[in-house]
């Protein structure tokens, strides 16, 4: 587990000047509570079969499963804090778990509309992985929302997943950027394609420096 130390406010970019407001903006938690913290999660999805170089196998979801949650009592995680992420199978379901179990606020931003998300980020998994996901949703605090429904049209050149990661970063951002706790589990390389873990790294890096790295390289 790497964790960068050196988070300063006085030298954050402040978030909403950070993002073009008409198109990134914040999915606001309920106005009437204010979370202590707010945990961001990316990470990579398990590894399907036919994966050509193995990323995150399914015998390590055990092990993956336990450093989120000890991260997550690291930093001291609990009924006084929100949760954000996408929900893929993977590392986003298990963050997500172990957050529901200490109480934590979860809420789910999505790239696309649910039953497309489901196909294209759960499925791939197996059907057991749909099973967890639905286990999951049942327990959020807040209804799924996903781009097509909230955010107007994108500006030029930049994907979905790139947009999703913008418009999570971007909500924890509004609730304080000196409550925000990025987690990743990642193994420091590119993506399959852009937006990914690596994409979302280097934007809370430039924003808040208060990052827990789950290298899987060294996980297993």
């Amino acid at each position: 587990m790497t964790k960068d130390p050196d988070f300063r406010p006085e030298n954050v970019e402040a978030g909403p000047p950070a993002f073009d407001h008409a198109r990134h903006l914040p999915a606001q938690p309920d106005e009437r509570w204010q979370p202590r913290q707010v945990f961001l999660f990316s990470g990579h999805m398990i590894d399907t079969p036919d994966r050509p170089t193995p990323r995150f196998p399914p015998e390590k979801e055990s092990i993956a499963a336990q450093k989120i949650a000890e991260a997550l009592d690291q930093l001291g995680a609990g009924p006084d804090d929100l949760a954000l992420t996408q929900g893929a199978c993977g590392g986003d379901l298990l963050f997500t778990e172990a957050c529901q179990q200490r109480g934590v606020k979860v809420h789910w931003l999505q790239p696309f509309p649910e039953p497309d998300f489901i196909q294209k980020s759960v499925m791939p998994g197996g059907e057991a992985w749909r099973k967890r996901y639905l286990g999951a949703k049942a327990r959020l605090a807040a209804p799924i929302r996903s781009i097509a429904e909230n955010l107007e049209e994108p500006p030029l050149h930049t994907g979905p997943y790139e947009r999703c990661n913008l418009w999570l970063l971007h909500t924890a951002l509004a609730c304080g950027v000196d409550k925000v706790r990025f987690i990743c589990l990642w193994n420091g390389g590119g993506g399959d394609g852009p937006g990914g873990t690596a994409h979302m790294y280097k934007e809370v890096k430039r924003r808040t420096g208060q990052v827990t790295w789950l290298d899987t390289r060294t996980l297993w």
